[in-house]
């Protein structure tokens, strides 16, 4: 019987030792731009003597960097990366790469949508399908209300819940017979779509296209676009919307990950778009 390869004890120390730099770069943030060793320990857990050890590291390599306060603050490497071009710093430059690898896997147009400071989205860029019949986004850069279409629905169910409620208040107009213009309908459309990553719609905004689409989030947690995928009709049964919904929800998500975004951040945000409970 062949035994498993065991991992030498300086190969898990090295490891360890990444790990442990990384729960400390991961203690800095808008409210905690400089800490003091003290800080660091209390924050990750470590002792004061393995904190001052690998601090002395980071500090060597430039990730970290100490001011004349003694306290440690991001290094010079980090903000040259940052700087680079190494690490996307927008929404079309951090999607693009994913949207072309999801249009080569489909062989679907991939559009990509934009957050705007009014509340309304836009399509900012997209990837053509190579069929014949597909979806071709004529309207780049034009104000788009969110309650109309997928990518609308997939940024709106992920607001703050009294941002969702100013927009179903406002009025639904209708652009298709399709259009879902109940709010009540629309309201329980958003709280399926938070649940499972995705939103659909039906020849809701463009006669003959059914679209799927997933929120895009920014290094704070907050909704800052969506990713969809836009098919005839002809091509996108029930059973092919769940699959493309759910691909498209994967594919968002690792663009989102380009951004910053975590876990923790997005499920906070997600509290907030869920607003009062029963009883509230």
């Amino acid at each position: 019987m062949n035994e498993r390869p065991t991992e030498r004890p300086t190969e898990r120390s090295s490891v360890q030792s990444i790990d442990r730099a990384v729960a400390i770069l991961r203690c800095f943030d808008a409210h905690h731009a400089a800490l003091g060793i003290t800080d660091i320990a209390r924050l990750t857990g470590l002792s004061t003597s393995t904190a001052h050890r690998l601090l002395g590291s980071m500090t060597v390599n430039r990730l970290l960097k100490q001011g004349p306060d003694k306290r440690y603050r991001p290094g010079p490497l980090l903000v040259q990366l940052g700087r680079s071009g190494a690490v996307p710093s927008g929404l079309r430059e951090a999607a693009r790469p994913y949207m072309v690898a999801l249009r080569d896997e489909v062989d679907e147009t991939v559009g990509l949508h934009e957050l705007l400071a009014t509340y309304e989205r836009t399509v900012v860029d997209q990837v053509e399908s190579r069929q014949e019949l597909r979806r071709h986004y004529t309207d780049l850069g034009v104000p788009i209300a969110l309650t109309h279409g997928a990518p609308g629905k997939a940024m709106l169910c992920m607001l703050p819940w009294a941002r969702q409620q100013a927009a179903l208040a406002r009025g639904i107009e209708p652009v298709t017979d399709k259009t879902v213009t109940d709010p009540v309908e629309l309201a329980a459309e958003l709280a399926v779509a938070r649940g499972r990553g995705w939103a659909g719609s039906d020849a809701e905004r463009t006669p003959g296209i059914r679209a799927v689409a997933a929120p895009v989030f920014d290094h704070t947690g907050s909704v800052v676009g969506a990713l969809g995928l836009s098919v005839p009709t002809v091509r996108m049964d029930g059973a092919r919307t769940g699959q493309l919904g759910a691909r498209a929800a994967q594919v968002a998500w690792e663009v989102s990950e380009a951004l910053g975004a975590t876990r923790e951040l997005v499920d906070q945000r997600r509290l907030l778009a869920e607003g009062p409970g029963p009883g509230a």
